[in-house]
Parts: C-alpha cells; structure tokens; sequence
C-alpha cells in the first residue's frame, strides 16, 4: 500500500528547509495573481474575479498529501491548491480569466467557465480515458453553493468499489482502491442541504473522503451566526464524529488557517485516516481571511468593521507564515539553522511578482493575437464594401472608436456589414460571406460543442439490435424482462453497478432487480438512504472514475430531488470541459400514470427544458427500457431512462437475445399505420393512445400512432415530417402539463421538421391538466388524457372540416 505522508515526514533540514521556503514562493505567487486578477477585472480588462487570497496556506497543507489518482471536487477558491499539484499555472490562470477559448492555454474550460473553476482533463482528443491513476484530478468546478459536495461522495466510493471490482483497464482508474476524494467548501455552504446530505451519506457508506471547510466567518456578507444553529460547525458536527470499534461517523479536525506547522499535521492525520482506514474525515478551517473581499462586485470594508478588518491584517496567513519562517531555528550539530533571512524572503517576494506579471502578460498577448488574427483576417473584406455602401464606413468607424474590442465587435461588425449589403451580387460580398461562414463554424465550436458526447462512443453511434423472438419466447411480466436483462448486464459489464432506495434486498419496489443483490453482491447492488441529491451524485462521481453506474430515483416525482445536480452538474460536464472529461451515468427511474399527486405526475418538461446535455429516453414498455440500458452502457452520454410504473405486472414477450438488443437513441417507431391523422406520443400514455386509435377507425377516422421513444434526441430522420406530409394533421398527446413536453415536441415537429408545410388542420394537442393528478382511478381518468378524452378531441379536427360525414358529438 502506497505510505501516507504522516509516515514519511522525517526528512534532513536542507530538504525540509527547500519545502518550506518553495511553499512561501508558491503562496506569494498565488496571492500576487489574487492581486493582479482582481486590478485587471477593475481596469476594464476582464469582466469578473473571485480568488483564494487568504487561504494559501491550508490549500498548501492539503496538496501535500493529495496523490496520483487522487481526486479533488472544489469550488472556485482553490487557486493556490491548483498550482501546488500542477493543474494550473500563472498563464492558465489569467487565460481563464480573460475567458481564452484556446484550449491549450485554458485547458480547465477553454473559456466557458469564469476564473477559478478548476479542472484537469480526463480524456484524450479523442473522448477515450486517459491514465488517471498517473496524475492528480480535479473534477471541472460549478458555481452553485455546496453543488460540488453530492459528486464527492460518489468519487470517494469509487475507491471503495475498486478495492473489490475489477475489469479491462480498471487499472487506468485505481491502483487497489487507495485514492482519496479531497472536497472543499465555504463555511457559509454548510448550510446547504447537499452538504449534510453528502457528509451523512459518507459516514454511513465510509468512504475515504476529506472534506477541508474554508471558515473566513462569512457568506458574502452574512456572519457565520446568522448562517447556522451553532457559529461552530465543528461543534455542530460533533455528534457525527466517530467512536472508537464503530465503523459509523467521521474525523473531524479544527486547525488554524495561519498555523503552518498544525495545518501541515493536520492534513498528514486527515490522510492517514481516510487513506489507510477508509475513514470520511472533515477538516475545519478556522480564522481564514479574505484580504480582497468576497469577488470585484464588491468591497468587504462595506460589511466588516475596524476591529475585524484589523485582525484580518495581523492574521493574514501569508504574513505569519512569514514570521514563523523568520522566528526558526533549530540547533544541528552545534550550529544555529534558520530557514531564510528577511532579504531572502523580500527577494522571493519580488521574484513572485516578477513571474505573476511576466505569466499575466504572456496571457493577454496570447489573447489579443487571436482577436488581432480575426479582425485582420475580417476588415480588409469590409473595408472593401465601404466603397459601394456609404453605411459600412460608418459601421467601420463605430468598431475603430472602440477602446476595448472583443470578437463579438467582429462579427457585429460583419453581420451589420451583411445586412446593409443585402440583395446585391458582388464578388466583395462574396468573400465577406465566406469568411464569415467560416470564422463562425470556428466559434461555434468554442463556444457551443461538446454539449453531448462527440467522441465514437456517443449514443447516436450504437447500432440498432433488434429483440429476437421465436415460438419458445415466453410472456412474462415486464418487470420480468428487464429483470433478467439486468442479470445479462451485471455478468457482462463487471463496472456496472445500481444502487438506489430498496434496490437492492427486495430488488427494488417493482422486483426489476430481484434476487440480483442475492447473486452479484452488495456492493454492485446496493440500497442507498433517502437521499436522492446524493444518490445521483454517486452516479456522478463513479462514472467520472470509470464505473458505469446506474443511479435509481425510485419515482419520476422524486427526480425533482436531483434536478440541481442534473442541471447544474451533469448536464454541462462535457460543455464545461469542452470534451476534458464526462460521466456517462444512467438515472433509473419509473413514473407517469399510478397513483397519487406524488406518485403519478410527469414532469417532463422541466427535466427536458433544464438538462441539455442528458438524453431523456421514455420507452412505452419493459422491453424497450431494456433495450435503452444495452444501448446506454456501450455509450458514454449520460441519460435519464423513466420505465412505465404501470407497466411492471402487463405481460411482454421476452427477446431471447436478453442483454444484446438495443433501441436506438433519436428513432420513433410507428405503432400504427394510419392515413388521415399523425398521433406523437411517448411512455405510458401510448397505450391508450393505441385504445383510442382503435376507437378513432370505428368511426372512420385512420390514425397513424408515432412513439417517440427518446425525446433527447429527438427524431434524428425526421420520420414524423414524413407521416404529417402524408396524414396532412397531427396531435401531440402527453401527460405532461399544457404547454410542457407536448409544446417541446410541437416546435421539434413543426420548427425544425418544418412540417407546417403539410398541415391542412392547426396542430391540437391533448395534455394534462395543469394541476398534479388526483388520488385513485378517477383522479386519473379526470386530471390525464384519457381515451375518451382523445377520441373526441381528434374527432373533433374532422367535424370541423366535414361536419356531415363527422357531425358533432356534443
């Protein structure tokens, strides 16, 4: 096992002396960028700043005993961390901050994310894993308060995991479970639920995590007392710490954020705990100071009084640090050692200010090239028009007089240049169009790529497998299907793992999984607490590590519970990295048509309208849900899967090819043929659908029923276009509320198919009400669509165009 640093401090003076002495030149270079960033946002030069001055020292402390294969899940004041384990430098850090969409330069984001979100890249060009046991990682920072805490426990329990699990190149993700996840957050953050969530979670599963509490006694502007019961959080968490023989609770250690020698043991026992006891240990760090204020939106003079910001002063970590240096010394062999003297310090001072200038400068040369290549490749094509157009000169002149130009000057000004030219031929025109098509597509990419996976292994990739079935296929129960497909998965795929509210013992509420606990472990089929927001974020964590989790919501209501999680952090992995990292987890859960406000509802269009970037794959049956996990599991998208909570006890024929078929992601299915109307559907509201369609040819109506099946993506070959061009209507029908997922659908069918062109009849469509279902058979039949309810409705389009042949109902 690989020895923690508590075991291997002993070292000679001169080489403890070089630590020391190159830990203060890091500090002082960190505070120095702390410095220069936060001028450069006030000149006018950057827009906005947020920094780690005052926690220098902690984040030294920690980096010393973060390792290889390591993995840190912070927030956006870890700069000084960042440098200390090479995930950053002096050039890196500026470019972010100037929002550099190179992704050399900016390799955390390239430019999508502002300053201080922090990430090292997983993946190779080409979307496939790298080694990340050979370097230190940092999975990509998000803004939202404590929203980085529910992925931190799912990159600690990967180590867990690892220590048993193993497959064709796991060695890439793990070297026998050993690595620690380092969390950090704001002491005002622990407020927030995900932090207890997350901390409770881990010491019930007892993960190896180390979650450092950066305590400076405000939230902005907020004091501590007014952010919690106890202004203590080390005292709040008491109650969590672990005692002795009990393999339950926490370490918790308090340390002084000036304490250079405390912090250094303190972090030296944090690892030992977590790393050789596979023991959750909270790190509290108090009397942190905040030199510069919260960000540049504003000044810390405004909230803090005299006597505070005094204090600030004399305990800056830096400045004690500088003191503590100055004060040692230790006799060796008779002779009196110090560490360095007052000069060599100031010279290590101005050393660190020399290179924060020289990296700061070098960023924004690198930056104003790329904006001086695009304008020089760009206003000699404008200038040529002016000539012929009296307005361009002016456009030209606006874009000269402007003191700071960014490429959003560019392109106003070709774009503008463009529409004054309009309707006129000239080869000048021509030219700018061109240039313009082409520096567009390159913007496009920085800006916008990488929002689904891009790389072989994207989902749109997988081939269809279609379900075999012969004379011996048997009917069976739904959930029977997806039962015994998840057995073929769980023996095929040896990284994958569910785990979620009662699915393992009883094999989850509905039997999908039962006896699979039985037969491949607690650990690969695992019940989780209540603890949705965590649930995912294991589903996270494992998948950045190379697991393939399934995460199950026990119900689509409940989803609500992880939507931040799946908005915020999910959803944008591939976007924030630009292809630097992903997690292609599956959400597992069921919903539409039971019982129940709470048990029945569907609120698609939320999940649709906040997780660009997760597939949304809504099969009408067991089968066809099967069928999307094969597929998901050869891709490396993230997707939600919602099964048919009604569908678990309907009879389905089993595929004999259980664990090998596959449906495809973005291809509808006709369910009916049909020549007169396009009824779009999805999930449990196909099957009554069907029941109406069948009533609809009673009365001379044929419909022709389309199954979406995945809604993320959405009709790749625009089928649907096709089968409106010949029907000439179309009704979109959900359970969803009005104007939610059928009013997504429409716009895909009608915007993007363009099939309006087709429509003799304006479009109808047939949703729920728009208050959640009520409780029982009836509260179903009168808050959803019901069969009836489609029949006259889609009659009605008829009686409208030929009353006599379809005279009125009502």
């Amino acid at each position: 096992m690989q020895t923690t640093y508590i075991e291997t401090q002993q070292i000679s003076f001169q080489d403890f002396k070089n630590q020391i002495l190159e830990d203060y030149k890091l500090g002082r270079i960190s505070r120095e960028m702390s410095y220069l960033g936060r001028r450069e946002v006030l000149t006018g030069k950057a827009k906005f700043g947020i920094f780690g001055d005052g926690k220098e020292l902690p984040q030294l402390a920690m980096a010393k005993v973060f390792r290889n294969g390591d993995f840190r899940s912070g927030y956006y004041r870890d700069q000084t961390f960042a440098l200390a384990v090479d995930a950053l430098t002096v050039e890196s850090f500026f470019a972010q901050l100037y929002a550099d969409t190179n992704v050399e330069r900016e390799p955390a984001s390239a430019g999508r994310q502002m300053n201080g979100h922090f990430a090292t890249r997983s993946l190779n060009e080409d979307g496939s894993w790298k080694d990340l046991t050979a370097q230190k990682n940092i999975s990509s920072d998000i803004s939202p308060t404590a929203g980085q805490m529910p992925r931190l426990l799912g990159l600690a329990q990967a180590s867990k995991i690892y220590k048993s699990v193993k497959f064709e190149g796991s060695e890439k993700f793990s070297k026998e479970g050993n690595e620690i996840a380092f969390g950090t957050i704001g002491d005002a953050s622990t407020a927030e639920g995900h932090f207890w969530e997350t901390l409770n979670a881990a010491c019930a599963l007892q993960v190896p995590m180390i979650v450092s509490i950066w305590d400076d006694g405000y939230g902005i502007s907020v004091p501590t007392m007014k952010q919690r019961a106890k202004a203590d959080i080390a005292e709040m968490l008491s109650g969590f710490q672990r005692k002795e023989g009990e393999n339950q609770g926490c370490e918790i250690i308090q340390v002084k954020a000036w304490d250079y020698p405390a912090l250094l043991d303190a972090y030296a026992r944090a690892e030992h705990f977590a790393r050789t006891e596979s023991v959750p240990v909270v790190v509290h760090v108090i009397e942190v100071t905040q030199p510069q204020g919260h960000s540049t939106s504003g000044s810390h003079e405004r909230y803090k009084n005299e006597e505070r910001l005094s204090w600030e002063a004399d305990f800056d970590g830096l400045l004690k640090f500088r003191e503590w240096i100055l004060n040692y010394s230790i006799e060796i062999e008779g002779k009196e050692e110090i560490i360095a003297t007052v000069e060599e310090l100031d010279a290590i001072d101005e050393e660190a200010k020399k290179k924060v200038k020289n990296g700061q400068k070098y960023a924004w040369e690198n930056y104003q090239k790329t904006l001086t290549e695009l304008a020089f490749s760009v206003l000699p094509l404008v200038e040529n028009l002016k000539g012929k157009h009296s307005e361009i000169e002016t456009y030209i002149n606006q874009y000269n007089k402007l003191v700071s130009k960014a490429k959003k000057d560019v392109f106003h000004l070709i774009r503008k240049s463009l529409l004054a030219t309009r309707g006129t031929n000239s080869a000048e025109r021509t030219q700018l169009m061109q240039k313009y098509n082409e520096v567009f597509e390159v913007e496009k990419d920085n800006y916008s790529s990488h929002l689904y996976s891009q790389s072989q292994w994207k989902a749109e990739n997988v081939k269809e497998v279609k379900p075999i079935f012969t004379e011996t296929s048997q009917d069976v129960d739904g959930r029977v299907v997806v039962r015994n497909n998840f057995d073929k998965i769980f023996e095929k795929y040896p990284q994958t793992l569910v785990f979620g509210e009662d699915a393992g013992n009883i094999g989850d509420v509905n039997q999908g999984l039962e006896g699979m606990q039985e037969k491949y472990g607690e650990l690969r089929v695992a019940d989780t607490g209540i603890r949705e927001a965590t649930i995912l974020g294991q589903g996270i964590g494992m998948a950045m590590r190379g697991l393939r989790p399934i995460a199950e919501i026990q119900y689509l209501d409940y989803i609500l519970y992880c939507l931040q999680g799946m908005s915020d952090d999910l959803a944008t992995v591939q976007y924030r990295t630009k292809g630097g990292q992903k997690a292609p987890v599956i959400i597992r859960t069921r919903g539409h048509r039971l019982e129940g406000v709470w048990h029945s509802g569907s609120p698609m269009a939320g999940i649709l309208n906040l997780s660009k970037g997760i597939l949304v794959l809504v099969p009408r049956n067991l089968t066809k849900a099967a069928g999307f996990y094969n597929t998901m599991l050869q891709s490396d998208d993230p997707a939600v899967i919602v099964e048919c909570l009604n569908g678990y006890r309907l009879k389905e024929k089993q595929p004999d090819n259980l664990g090998e078929f596959t449906v495809p992601v973005g291809k509808i299915e006709v369910t009916k043929e049909g020549k007169d109307v396009t009824l779009v559907t999805y999930g449990s509201t196909w099957r009554i659908v069907m029941e109406a369609a069948e009533e609809l040819e009673k009365l001379g109506i044929s419909a022709q029923v389309i199954d979406v099946q995945s809604l993320i993506p959405f009709d790749l070959t625009h089928e649907i276009a096709e089968s409106v061009k010949k029907t000439n209507r179309l009704v979109v029908i959900d359970e969803d509320v009005e104007g939610g997922t059928s009013a997504f659908i429409l716009q895909q069918i009608l915007e993007k198919q363009k099939a309006f062109r087709f429509l003799d009849s304006d479009p109808l469509t047939i949703a729920a009400n728009d208050h959640r279902p009520a409780y029982a058979s009836d509260g179903d039949y009168f808050s959803k669509p019901s069969s009836d309810d489609m029949v006259e409705k889609i009659y009605a389009l008829f009686n409208e165009t030929n009353p006599e042949k379809y005279p009125a109902i009502f």
